[in-house]
């Protein structure tokens, strides 16, 4: 049992660090920005408006608490998931 919790875990750390540091490329007509965070974009980091190159960084902390208590939540869902199948594969004999 601790090694599948040990996995979950492991599994969920990279997920968490991916979808908090890694940026998506938008790129609009005269517009070049990149988003922060995983499913609310925390950070935004606009490169291009239509007045030519910037280089200006926009932060939402609420939206960086809602990513945390989401990929809480997830991590919660699947290890109470990850615990129930251990308890249902035994079997009991009378």
């Amino acid at each position: 049992m601790l090694g599948r919790v040990l996995i979950v875990l492991f599994g969920w750390s990279v997920c968490f660090l991916a979808a908090i540091s890694l940026g998506f490329w938008r790129e609009w007509p005269d517009f070049v920005h990149v988003s922060y965070g995983f499913p609310f974009p925390w950070a935004v980091h606009v490169l291009v408006t239509f007045t030519g190159p910037t280089d200006f960084w926009s932060l939402n902390v609420s939206a960086l608490l809602l990513d945390i208590i989401f990929w809480i939540a997830v991590l919660a869902t699947v290890m109470v998931a990850a615990l129930r199948v251990k308890g249902t594969q035994r079997q009991v004999y009378r």
